[in-house]
């Protein structure tokens, strides 16, 4: 059994990690474009979004169920399968993560290749605010869904297939949202970039979305389809 603070640190160092990729990825695709090349592109993001939760996941999931997400942890709390505590602990471990792994993009990148993509902050592409909160609370839903159905449930497949489903829900809905929204899907994604990048327009679509989503999702899944002792 893994203690309080063995937990947060495991949420701090996921989300670190995970926004470190994600974020480093379209900034490593700007670098390809500014250089003359062609990017990465959206698989090629989607790709490092997927691949690092999986792997991270894998990894991290046995010590603090390897939530890297505010709208995951409100999940959990809303079905009452954690504390409002430790709920905000995993909130404050996975937001301080997420500021740290912006903070280390933009002391080890030149500021001409960050800059003009803020970091990898999503944001809008002409989409109203209402449709992209929408938009972001669909994939999120789909998120946290996959979540319950693997790494919740008992009869789930935590210990063998979680963080790949998991990380497939994330490339999938990157494909679908990206042009639109950027597929945050995540308020800890969203607010480490802004924050060192002083880019906060239509932020509040990226709590608002992915909160609401995640809240549906779980209490659907622990409500209608998760089989109670």
């Amino acid at each position: 059994m893994y203690n309080s603070a063995q937990k947060l640190l495991a949420e701090f160092i996921g989300t670190y990690l995970f926004v470190l990729i994600g974020a480093g990825a379209i900034c490593t695709d700007q670098a390809m474009r500014a250089s003359g090349g062609s990017g990465m592109g959206l698989i090629g993001i989607a790709l490092a979004h997927g691949i690092a939760i999986s792997v991270l996941i894998t990894s991290l999931g046995h010590i603090s169920g390897a939530h890297f997400n505010p709208a995951v942890t409100i999940g959990f709390w809303v079905t009452r399968k954690m504390g409002t505590f430790l709920s905000l602990s995993y909130w404050a471990a996975q937001l301080l993560g997420s500021l740290l792994a912006a903070f280390t993009l933009a002391h080890l990148l030149p500021e001409a290749i960050w800059r003009p993509v803020a970091l990898g902050t999503p944001d809008l592409t002409d989409f109203s605010r209402l449709h992209g909160i929408l938009l972001e609370g669909v994939m999120t839903f789909f998120l946290v869904f996959v979540v319950f159905a693997t790494a919740v449930d008992p009869k789930g497949a935590f210990n063998k297939v979680a963080g790949f489903a998991i990380g497939l829900s994330i490339f999938s809905d990157i494909l679908l949202g990206g042009p639109f929204t950027g597929a945050s899907m995540n308020p800890a994604r969203s607010f480490g970039p802004a924050f060192v990048a002083h880019h906060w327009t239509n932020h509040g679509v990226y709590w608002a979305g992915p909160l609401l989503g995640g809240v549906i999702a779980a209490w659907v899944y622990d409500r209608f389809l998760l089989k109670k002792d």
